[in-house]
């Protein structure tokens, strides 16, 4: 990464977290009118699998980005903040391209494994700051 401030590191996580957001959501969109189904899932396993899947980065993504924005408030270092950042996103990115309706899959081991060390990394990080202050002294 180029030298970034925390709030740029920041910036460029929590970006590519809400576009892979978008890219999910779309791809539900996509299953939607191929099925010509308004509402729901239409009893249709893609369209099904594509909504749990967008579901399941709704459920994390929006919990992360803020995690970065408070850490980055905080003062927290850049390449902590990349840390978690970039940890969380290659989780969410595995987890979704590894999730399958039948079966577990490495990928979506992976991504849990990821996202939930993100997660609990940046929950150690807020919970310490709380306690100790700023880590520039």
């Amino acid at each position: 990464m180029p030298d970034m401030s925390s709030a740029q590191a920041a910036a460029l996580w929590s970006g590519l977290l809400i576009l892979l957001l978008v890219i999910l959501s779309v791809r539900v969109i996509m299953a939607r009118q191929k099925h010509r189904v308004v509402l729901g899932d239409g009893g249709h396993a893609a369209l099904i699998l594509a909504g749990r899947v967008f579901g399941n980065a709704a459920e994390y993504i929006p919990v992360g980005v803020g995690a970065l924005a408070v850490l980055t408030l905080l003062g927290m270092p850049a390449y902590m903040i990349h840390a978690v950042g970039g940890a969380l996103f290659l989780g969410r990115l595995l987890h979704a391209s590894g999730l399958a309706a039948d079966r577990p899959t490495p990928g979506r081991l992976a991504g849990m494994v990821l996202t939930f060390l993100a997660l609990i990394v940046a929950a150690g990080m807020l919970i310490v700051h709380a306690f100790v202050g700023s880590p520039h002294g």
